[in-house]
């Protein structure tokens, strides 16, 4: 029996090689450029500092107002028994003072291609539903309205920037709400604003 034929009669049975499979040069960019065009730059569209929260110096006349007010309040709890109605009626008043006495510092606000960030808070643009304006204690604020149950809504002090801007850089990612109706709690607390007024601005206005 010829031995040489027994290699070429086991070769029948040996997986060949795939003719269908790229060069090895073929495999590898051709250049740099190629590279970084796979890439997917983030790009800043709008950036600015502002108060974190609005913010308005009061007169003393509001804080005593406040003050007779919470008096008749703690009065009743005090006749009625209620000690913990007491203490969370003045705490709240403690923090609502430390609130409107002391300022802000400034947050850095950015808007880019990805989302929004907030000092360090980043929101990608899945996360935030729609926006509008609100004039808050006579600062122009934007309202970001997020998915998720919380934190709910973002209010974002505008502080010298125009809305104009701030919306030119939101539309491409995010609907804009013309009007948004008031909730009833925002209705009632407008009510008693204007007939219990704590405090007047230097135009005769009651706040």
């Amino acid at each position: 029996m010829d031995q040489s034929a027994q290699p070429k009669e086991d070769e029948k049975f040996l997986p060949k090689e795939p003719l269908d499979l790229p060069k090895p040069h073929e495999m590898l960019p051709s250049s740099r450029e190629d590279v970084g065009s796979s890439t997917h730059d983030v790009h800043t569209l709008l950036s600015w500092h502002a108060p974190g929260r609005p913010f308005r110096a009061r007169s003393s006349a509001y804080y005593i107002n406040m003050l007779l007010i919470l008096l008749p309040l703690e009065v009743i709890f005090f006749l009625f028994g209620q000690y913990m109605l007491m203490l969370v009626a003045l705490a709240l008043a403690f923090f609502y003072y430390a609130l409107t006495t002391v300022p802000p510092h400034d947050f850095r606000y950015k808007i880019s291609s990805e989302g929004l960030t907030i000092e360090d808070y980043f929101f990608l643009w899945q996360e935030l539903y729609d926006f509008y304006f609100k004039h808050i204690d006579g600062n122009e604020c934007i309202i970001i309205r997020t998915k998720a149950y919380l934190p709910g809504e973002l209010t974002i002090n505008l502080g010298d920037i125009h809305k104009e801007q701030v919306k030119t850089a939101l539309l491409p990612y995010l609907p804009f709400r013309e009007y948004v109706k008031p909730t009833l709690v925002e209705k009632w607390s407008e009510k008693l604003r204007k007939t219990f007024p704590l405090e007047r601005s230097p135009h005769g206005s009651s706040t």
